[in-house]
């Protein structure tokens, strides 16, 4: 892959973002070495492990790799028996410590294996054998962190002949300490010392004298003060203490040397086991790093297509701000093979261009893409690019020759495996011959079938693509009523400069810009006008499939509110017709317990034993007969079905609905399903026709009252009293009697009837007559007449 690319493109910013991920100097060592890779196999494997790093990191959290250092320099030291240091112990122990984290991150309960799957590699990824080729070694990192404390303290504990020479060292500390505490803190040696303090010089333990004194203290003198008035004097009493002292610390030294030189030695045991974790670590914080990277972008692995196309769905620009950039769409590849992008300046030409080349160079490298899933790349052997002004550092090179320059070079260079970016292509000369120079370049390359990507202001450039083969337009939408592009790239249609809306928009005057206007072709404004009405019938398509797309989602979102209200429907049936069964069958049980007390309260009234169990043989064979009644009741509900066809049903039948065992109206005919709607009460529902029987055509016999109710036949008019007697009962006892009352006599088809509620004070008639006035079956009502009962009896007319 050519630098020069990778520089234009700013592939190393992608680096410095992808190495400010990784969690140690080995990690980000590797992400600086990353190059974009020609071998698919290659990219494929990188890709799977970042996309299963991926995986983990959202399904079990971040993971680190600060403890992960390198130790090669340290390892290589105990091939030839060196000692290591404390440090290089301490660094050791971290990247040990680091393999048993990540071995038990890599074991975690956030691998699942997947239900449906029966291999026994379900819930592994390409990322376990890594995890699994890391050994801990728990036991010498335990030692080294048991040895050394810091990078300069080793425990006491570290050997009994340290524990033991650190315990004398004390002790002697200790000694002299008493004993020179005792000569400063003397009366008499008061105003012979300097201070009263003790004091240490070249490692030995010393008192401040006052120089005219110094006959004063025997001993060893180790230094004086610069101005010559103290003295520091090691006296006689402790000089054998202090050489003990020396001795003792120099015991220290050789015996931490041999403790470190025995760790050393473990060390260098498993110095190729240390190596594998320091390597296997590094790779799988290379990894993790690249899957942090892809979080952070909210990135998705590409597709690396075998026929060449390139298909990026929603793609941004990775170095612009994600909450700002404009995703965009790009097609290449499939039905054409070239790419011209038309249009103003900082309409987003230059970043499309980018955006192709850089995704290219990120996928290529194993990292996601900042795109929608299933977006696809293909596999170049070189990307080449020439975007931008570089006249600076061309050698004085004019802006036209320093590009002619690299495309020179690219054209050269360029094959059917290569990419091809221009950005204003044919531009810094005469535009004629600038425009004959792009036609005849970008000519040159798809008659090789190079992928390019070109970006211009030329208009011959717009027709060449629209009569060419393998080439087509696209352009950089703009807004005329905010002057400010919106960045979306269209493909198929080609871009306007719109430099007269823009003029007109910012106050040049009308006749300069009608002037302006009649200096330019007919051809070019009958172009330009066709360009303009491409734009809108594409902006009217736009609007209207969002307006379908919208409609669709209405249309949705309905039908699954309709489906969820059919089911709660359905729910609350259930329910309903299992309280009522619950309900029937606790009746039943009370009936048969009540049943059963009489039985027993009548043996007690001391009838004959006989009698007695014959009675209670009885009774046992009712109870049993009970719950073979109810089994073959639920077993015939459950089996039976109805024996009607779609033709037997009209509006208006009565029918007994078996699941719910309710009787209802047919208010639909059957459709091609066979479900009818019915209506039972305030309920009304679809039911198959196998799940009805017609028990009426809904025609009322109105001579003999018939009615039918719950599958049965009553002679109402037979039975049937036009009075009913309230007298003793109160008002809402009445009005309960009264209500069952009038719907008999309404089913029975009685005209008129009398109500007994008695005068007395008053309060029964009243209430009597308060519901009657919104009885919906009370066509009238009056007051008794002599001979009739007077005030104590209502006579009511039936509708």
């Amino acid at each position: 892959m050519n630098k020069r690319a990778l520089r234009i493109l700013e592939y190393n910013k992608i680096i410095n973002m992808l190495s400010a991920c990784a969690g140690s100097p080995l990690g980000k060592k590797r992400c600086e070495e990353l190059m974009p890779s020609t071998d698919i196999v290659e990219i494929e494997t990188l890709q799977e492990e970042t996309e299963a790093a991926l995986s983990r990191l959202y399904r079990q959290g971040g993971v680190s790799f600060s403890g992960l250092t390198d130790v090669g320099l340290s390892l290589k030291r105990t091939e030839v028996e060196g000692s290591l240091s404390a440090k290089e112990l301490l660094d050791i122990a971290g990247v040990l410590e680091t393999a048993d984290l990540m071995k038990k991150y890599g074991e975690g309960a956030g691998l699942k294996p997947d239900s449906n799957d029966d291999s026994a590699e379900a819930g592994m990824d390409c990322l376990t054998g890594l995890f699994s080729e890391l050994y801990p070694l728990e036991h010498l990192s335990r030692e080294i962190r048991r040895v050394v404390l810091s990078e300069t303290e080793i425990a006491d504990d570290a050997s009994a002949e340290l524990k033991s020479i650190r315990r004398n060292i004390k002790l002697t500390n200790e000694k002299i300490h008493s004993q020179l505490s005792k000569m400063v803190g003397s009366q008499t040696n008061q105003t012979m010392l300097q201070n009263n303090i003790i004091t240490m010089r070249n490692g030995r333990y010393c008192i401040p004298v006052k120089s005219e004194y110094r006959g004063q203290f025997p001993g060893m003198l180790h230094d004086q003060s610069s101005t010559g008035s103290t003295v520091f004097i090691e006296p006689m009493a402790v000089v054998n203490m202090n050489n003990e002292l020396k001795e003792l610390a120099t015991k220290e030294v050789v015996e931490i040397e041999r403790i470190l030189s025995a760790l050393s030695e473990q060390v260098g045991a498993e110095r190729r086991t240390i190596g594998w974790n320091v390597e296997n670590l590094a790779k799988l914080d290379f990894i993790f790093a690249r899957a942090a990277f892809a979080k952070k972008m909210n990135a998705t692995k590409p597709i690396f297509s075998t026929d060449g196309e390139i298909e990026i769905r929603e793609g941004r620009h990775p170095l612009l701000d994600k909450k700002k950039v404009v995703p965009i769409g790009l097609r290449l590849g499939g039905d054409f093979n070239m790419l011209i992008i038309t249009g103003p300046n900082t309409g987003g030409k230059t970043v499309s261009l980018k955006t192709l080349g850089l995704l290219t160079l990120m996928g290529q490298s194993g990292l996601h893409i900042p795109a929608l899933d299933k977006s696809k790349l293909r596999v170049f052997e070189d990307v080449f690019a020439d975007i931008g002004d570089e006249q600076s550092i061309e050698q004085n090179l004019s802006t036209f020759s320093s590009h002619m320059t690299h495309i020179v070079s690219i054209v050269n260079a360029a094959n059917e495996r290569s990419l091809v970016l221009f950005d204003e292509l044919g531009g810094g000369t005469d535009p004629t011959e600038g425009a004959a120079l792009a036609i005849s370049i970008l000519s040159h390359l798809n008659r090789q079938g190079i992928l390019t990507m070109a970006t211009t202001h030329y208009s011959e450039l717009k027709t060449f693509a629209l009569t060419t083969e393998g080439i087509e337009n696209a352009c950089c939408e703009f807004d005329l009523e905010t002057l400010k592009p919106t960045y979306r790239l269209m493909i198929g249609i080609p871009g306007k400069s719109n430099a007269f809306a823009i003029a007109k928009q910012l106050g040049l005057p009308e006749y300069i810009i009608e002037e302006a206007k009649g200096q330019i072709d007919s051809n070019t404004i009958d172009f330009e006008q066709l360009i303009a009405d491409l734009e809108d019938q594409r902006s009217t398509i736009i609007a209207e499939r969002e307006e379908i797309d919208k409609l669709k989602e209405e249309s949705k979102a309905l039908r699954d509110q309709l489906k969820e209200k059919k089911q709660s429907l359905k729910d609350q049936r259930s329910e309903l017709l299992k309280d009522a069964r619950e309900e029937a069958r606790q009746i039943i049980k009370e009936a048969k317990d009540y049943a059963d007390e009489a039985i027993r309260k009548y043996n007690k009234l001391g009838k004959h034993a006989g009698n007695n169990q014959a009675m209670e043989r009885e009774r046992s064979k009712l109870g049993n007969r009970v719950k073979q009644l109810d089994s073959e009741l639920s077993k015939k509900k459950k089996n039976r079905k109805g024996t009607h066809t779609a033709e037997d049903f009209k509006e208006g039948y009565e029918v007994h609905v078996i699941s719910m065992d309710m009787d209802g109206v047919v208010t639909g005919l059957p459709n091609a399903k066979g479900y009818l709607r019915v209506q039972m009460g305030i309920l009304n529902s679809d039911v198959h026709i196998s799940d009805l029987e017609i028990i009426g055509d809904g025609k009322d016999d109105k001579d003999t009252g018939r009615v039918k109710t719950g599958g049965k036949t009553f002679m109402k008019a037979a039975n049937f009293k036009p009075e009913i007697n309230l007298l003793g009962l109160t008002v809402d006892e009445a009005v309960t009697e009264l209500d069952k009352y009038l719907d008999d006599a309404a089913l029975a088809h009685c005209s008129s009837v009398r109500i007994i509620h008695g005068k007395g004070t008053g309060a029964l008639r009243k209430g009597v007559q308060k519901y009657l006035e919104g009885n919906p079956y009370v066509k009238s009502f009056r007051a008794g007449e002599f001979g009739e009962g007077d005030m104590g009896v209502t006579v009511v007319e039936i509708k």
